[in-house]
C-alpha cells in the first residue's frame, strides 16, 4: 500500500481546530486517490523533517486530512515545518502505515470510538466511513476527552455527527477556569455510562499510550473481549 500511496501532496486548506492544533487538507499530485484503511497513519516529509500523522479523512473523501499540533520543535515530534504549512505548500507522502480501523469487519455491532486530544483524527476517519454506511452497524458512539474545552477539535462537526445518529459524549480533565456543564474526569470514565447499554460493542481507541492502556483495562474489567478492543497502530 505504501508504494501506491507515495507521491507529493499539496495543501489546499488550513483551519484552526483547537488551541495549538490545525487541520490540513491535502490533495495528491495528479488528483490520484490514495488507498488506505480508516485511521491509518501517513509518513510525511517536509524538508528534512520526517513525521507520522494519523489520517483524519475517510478513504472515500476526495482529499486527505491531518491534525497537526504545535510542538515547539521537540525532538521526534511534528515540529514547526508541518504546523506552519500554508495553502499551496507541498510535502512528500512517503507511505501509509499501521493497521487502521477495519470498521467494515464489524457489521451488526455497536461501534464505540474512544479518543483523547488529537487522537480524534483516526477516530474521525473511521467515524466518517461508518456514518456513510450507518445501516450496516448498530449504534455509533463517540467518547471524546480533552484537557479543556479549548482543546476539542472538530467542534463545528459535532452537530453533523449527532444529526447522523452518533451519540457523542465529551469530558474534560481540567475544568478550572472554564464554564463547562458537561462531564469532568478522564475519557475512560464515560464507559460506565455507555457500555452496559450496548448489546454487541466493539471499541476503537486512539490517544496517548497511557490513555489507551487505562481504557483497555477498563473495557476488560467490564467484560469486553480483547479482540474487540482495537487500536489503529
Amino acid at each position: 500500500m505504501g508504494d501506491r500511496a507515495a507521491g507529493t501532496l499539496e495543501v489546499t486548506c488550513v483551519r484552526r481546530q483547537a488551541r495549538d492544533v490545525r487541520s490540513f487538507r491535502m490533495r495528491h499530485d495528479g488528483g490520484r486517490g490514495v488507498p488506505y484503511e480508516p485511521g491509518q497513519v501517513a509518513q510525511l516529509r517536509a524538508g528534512e523533517t520526517l513525521s507520522y500523522f494519523a489520517l483524519a479523512s475517510a478513504p472515500e473523501d476526495e482529499e486527505l486530512e491531518f491534525l497537526i499540533k504545535r510542538t515547539g520543535g521537540a525532538s521526534g515530534d511534528a515540529g514547526e515545518p508541518f504546523y506552519n504549512l500554508k495553502e499551496g505548500d507541498r510535502v512528500e507522502l512517503a507511505q501509509i502505515v499501521g493497521r487502521g480501523f477495519h470498521v467494515d469487519s464489524y457489521a451488526g455491532h455497536d461501534l464505540v470510538f474512544v479518543a483523547m486530544g488529537t487522537g480524534v483524527a483516526p477516530v474521525r476517519s473511521a467515524l466518517r466511513h461508518a456514518i456513510a454506511r450507518a445501516g450496516r452497524f448498530g449504534r455509533l458512539v463517540v467518547l471524546y476527552g480533552a484537557r479543556t474545552p479549548e482543546d476539542f477539535c472538530y467542534a463545528d462537526e459535532t452537530e453533523e455527527w449527532q444529526a447522523a445518529g452518533v451519540e457523542l459524549r465529551q469530558v474534560i480533565s481540567r475544568p478550572d477556569g472554564y464554564e463547562w456543564a458537561g462531564e469532568t474526569g478522564y475519557v475512560q470514565s464515560l464507559l460506565d455510562h455507555v457500555l452496559p447499554t450496548l448489546s454487541s460493542p466493539v471499541a476503537f481507541l486512539a490517544g496517548s499510550r497511557e490513555m489507551i492502556e487505562h481504557t483497555r483495562d477498563r473495557l476488560r474489567e467490564m467484560g469486553l473481549d480483547a479482540e474487540k478492543i482495537l487500536t489503529n497502530y
